[in-house]
């Protein structure tokens, strides 16, 4: 089932900018090898659904996978041939707010190699560019 928040202030966000790279969230944290994207935009909670369970069929229970977004951003739409000025529409769907640099997924627990061909998968699902990448040694 797709993540969504369980209680938001605003029911409807605007649309708003998506400016520069990421600043936080840009580094593997949790574990070993995460998949960074390389281009901003939405992900949406499906797509991020879709990321998981293509992970987990993967790694059949070996291993520990982090998601690192979680979609807050509710996006709405209105219904096909439909006359303007009736406000704005109804919550379509849930999204998270990506920007470049951003780490998607994190994997731990399974080796390079492995890890490399599970987050290639991963990556396919997702609607941007992403890349393979190892945590930073500790300095």
């Amino acid at each position: 089932m797709p993540q969504m928040p369980k209680r938001v202030k605003f029911r409807k966000n605007q649309r708003g900018k998506i400016k520069g790279n990421a600043t936080r969230g840009n580094f593997v944290a949790f574990g070993e090898f995460g998949l960074q994207s390389l281009e901003g935009g939405w992900l949406s909670a499906e797509a991020i659904e879709a990321g998981r369970v293509t992970a987990s069929h993967f790694m059949r229970g070996d291993g520990r996978l982090y998601i690192r977004v979680f979609p807050h951003k509710s996006v709405t739409a209105i219904p096909l041939e439909t006359r303007m000025g009736k406000g704005k529409g109804e919550p379509e769907y849930w999204a998270a707010v990506i920007k470049p640099g951003m780490v998607l997924f994190e994997i731990a627990g399974i080796p390079e190699t492995s890890a490399r061909d599970c987050l290639a998968r991963v990556a396919y699902k997702m609607p941007f560019k992403c890349r393979f990448v190892p945590r930073r040694p500790n300095i």
